[in-house]
């Protein structure tokens, strides 16, 4: 199979598609790889060494895009990326199609075979092409967090830490899986007083036993995130509803009456953020104040650490990569229910349910569609 690799155009977005040894891979499987000219330069991955690792660098997505087989991207399509899909063409990549109509209208009109990478399951119930990149964004948000705390940043001026003879700041942490998990190892390595909300009363008390008692495990109603989101320094939105739009648990409300100067990060931002106030911010402009909070909503966070999570990512994705070019699309799905469930777009049809629930398009299961 030609597998096409093109340079990302969203905003400070510096990840690639496939690290040199990605492409190695592909290649001593017996397939050829196109990458488009300086798409990892920015962060190491020169086109020599693409070129040492068996790719043809060409000189512009409209080639790549025109010749490749597969595409293998990180971030979602952009409008002028998705006209130039064709059908029968296969798109892997993180779509996050249920709060983007427009992305969303624009590859059932491509008739391209389209797995996200959001979607795709494993035998444990996880999300193993999302937990990287969930790793990566659950440890930048504290990071994020703290720096905008600071009151140059136009933060309440808090070290989260705290000092001796000081109290450290509070993070409240909304959601107990991987994001919410990372985070809090991170806020509970800075000494900060750390809260983590869930549903789940078995996941709290795994995390209960995972950080010894260095973190209150709360079972989430409105009410407790209203009190503990009143008293917070941080708050850390890492619910996710896989394929689905994120719910909004932090109401305009509960924003107006958090201490001006706070600090909210929303993780779940690429599925419409969990936030009543987020909307999706970049690198270039990452914050804006509602009510005098400070909102972080950036909707590619792990691109701002892009060396390391293009490593992660290729890790992770490289294996269904291979199955996909070895199989063909059709094949690979159908013999891997995990998969399978990463198909949401398919000649035209929308194959994930939350996706179309979300749109208001019919569902067409996948097996029906690839039939």
């Amino acid at each position: 199979m030609l597998i096409g690799v093109p340079k990302e155009i969203k905003n400070h977005e510096y990840r690639v598609g496939l690290t040199p040894a990605g492409v190695r891979e592909l290649v001593e499987s017996g397939h050829s790889v196109i990458v488009e000219t300086l798409c990892g330069d920015s962060i190491g991955f020169t086109d020599a060494m693409y070129e040492a690792a068996g790719a043809a660098v060409i000189a512009t997505a409209q080639e790549i895009f025109e010749r490749a087989e597969m595409i293998i991207k990180v971030k979602e399509p952009q409008p002028v990326e998705c006209k130039m899909l064709r059908e029968g063409q296969i798109l892997f990549t993180y779509l996050h199609l249920a709060p983007d109509p427009t992305q969303t209208e624009l590859l059932i009109a491509s008739k391209a075979t389209c797995i996200a990478y959001e979607t795709v399951t494993d035998a444990a119930g996880g999300l193993p092409l999302l937990a990287p990149m969930s790793e990566v964004a659950g440890r930048m948000s504290i990071q994020a967090g703290a720096h905008y705390l600071e009151k140059a940043q136009g933060g309440l001026g808090t070290l989260l830490g705290g000092v001796p003879g000081v109290a450290p700041g509070k993070v409240l942490v909304i959601g107990g899986g991987v994001v919410g998990t990372h985070a809090a190892r991170i806020a509970v390595g800075m000494g900060a007083d750390v809260t983590i909300l869930d549903r789940s009363l078995p996941r709290l008390r795994q995390l209960d036993v995972e950080f010894g008692g260095k973190v209150k495990c709360v079972y989430s109603t409105v009410e407790a995130i209203e009190e503990l989101a009143i008293a917070a320094d941080l708050v850390v939105g890492a619910v996710l509803i896989p394929g689905a739009a994120a719910p909004k648990l932090l109401t305009r409300d509960i924003i107006a009456k958090m201490k001006k100067g706070s600090v909210v990060v929303d993780v779940a931002i690429d599925q419409g953020g969990c936030f009543e106030t987020s909307k999706a911010t970049t690198h270039a402009e990452p914050v804006y104040e509602v009510d005098g909070v400070i909102h972080y909503c950036v909707a590619n966070m792990p691109g701002g650490v892009a060396r390391t999570s293009t490593m992660a990512l290729t890790n992770a994705t490289l294996p269904f990569a291979l199955q996909i070019a070895n199989k063909g699309a059709a094949k690979a799905v159908l013999d891997n229910k995990h998969l399978l469930a990463g198909l949401n777009v398919h000649a035209g049809k929308v194959t994930y349910q939350a996706v179309a629930e979300a749109l208001g398009y019919e569902y067409v299961a996948p097996e029906i569609a690839l039939a």
